[in-house]
């Protein structure tokens, strides 16, 4: 039997109110809990995947009606987008279904921090990915180097996409986003755009015929799906480069695994065997870098490293070893301390050695 469109998924949703409205009961419907209680790590597959666990949304609890409200005005205007064939930003939704509740001064939403999680709840229960909801957020990631991507029939080189790269939309889906031609030896995926600036100036990826490509911090949701695809499309190894600090651990573990708050998303966003090439809280010794240049760890910084060591995907030793070295040291270093010995020597000393030696964790 075909899978469902999303179209016929969302009504389905409209479904459900009017087939319990005629049966005059209260019109409720599951969601998927999007919290760390019910996300399980496969070991085999290594990636989160989402558990069972739900919880009911009705109209006739008092607690839940506007919520319920809200998800059914969302979901409207989705499918209003399937209809239509339109793509549309999480901004506009925000507005397309804002309105004051007719005798009353009660707005449907009030900002778009409410709106914008109800669409991750709609993500998640209809088993579509934003991005197949016709809905984009702001391009925030930039790549560069031997590939030529096909944007809606447009060639783009991104060899010569001058130092800032090509700009990476929010959705890379195809027939939008197509790759023509990937030349290159692998993937750096780089937390800042600092590093990526450097690298990028320098021709980092000319001259070890790699792709650049930054998501400007946390990679959003096109810059990883992105990456996923030059992955498996045409298999090149992703080796990711992030500050050493719990943060940067985290990012690197969500581009490997996947995110705890979508964990259904990872089947198409997680890349399994993505690499950690830095910056490792042993590379201030290797490179002799001075203490100074470290930051004290803050209890944030501590309570969040305590956390990763007990998620499963960080058990192996060598990440349990990594962990609790940065801990030990008290101190956390940014990849910009790099420049302290030379503004290029991330692009001249450090990665080089770290090819060379395959000085990576897995």
């Amino acid at each position: 039997m075909a899978r469902e469109s999303v179209e016929e998924r969302l009504v389905g949703l409209a479904d459900v109110v009017i087939e319990a409205a005629k049966k005059k009961k209260d019109p409720a419907f599951d969601i998927p809990v999007r919290a760390l209680s019910n996300v399980a790590f496969n070991e085999k597959r290594r990636i989160i995947e989402m558990k069972d666990a739900t919880t009911e949304r009705s109209f006739f609890n008092l607690g839940m009606a506007k919520k319920f409200m809200q998800t059914m005005l969302v979901a409207d205007a989705l499918a209003e987008l399937q209809r239509a064939e339109c793509t549309t930003s999480l901004r506009e939704i925000y507005y397309r279904t804002k309105h004051t509740l007719r005798d009353s001064s009660e707005n449907t939403f009030d900002d778009q921090a409410e709106s914008d999680p109800v669409i991750e709840d709609l993500e998640v229960t209809l088993e579509a990915l934003r991005e197949e909801l016709h809905v984009s957020a702001e391009g925030r990631g930039s790549i560069v180097g031997n590939i030529t991507l096909v944007d809606d029939g447009d060639p783009i080189d991104c060899s010569k996409a001058g130092k800032s790269g090509h700009t990476v939309p929010s959705i890379v889906e195809e027939p939008g986003i197509r790759i023509k031609k990937c030349s290159a030896d692998f993937v750096l995926l780089i937390e800042k755009s600092t590093q990526f600036n450097r690298l990028s100036e320098d021709k980092f990826w000319k001259r070890h015929n790699c792709i650049l490509l930054t998501g400007n911090g946390q990679p959003p949701r096109g810059v990883r799906r992105l990456c996923r695809r030059i992955h498996d499309e045409w298999k090149k190894p992703v080796l990711v480069l992030v500050d050493n600090d719990p943060w940067g651990y985290y990012i690197y573990s969500v581009v490997k695994q996947g995110s705890i708050n979508l964990a259904f998303e990872s089947e198409r966003m997680a890349i399994p065997d993505a690499k950690f090439i830095g910056l490792s809280s042993f590379d201030p010794e290797k490179h002799k870098m001075p203490r100074n240049l470290g930051i004290k760890l803050k209890d944030n910084d501590i309570t969040r490293a305590k956390e990763l060591l007990a998620y499963p995907w960080f058990q192996k030793k060598e990440w349990q070893k990594e962990i609790k070295h940065m801990l030990a040291s008290g101190l956390k270093y940014e990849l910009d301390a790099l420049a302290n010995k030379d503004f290029r020597y991330l692009t001249t000393g450090y990665l080089p050695r770290k090819l060379k030696d395959k000085d990576w964790l897995d």
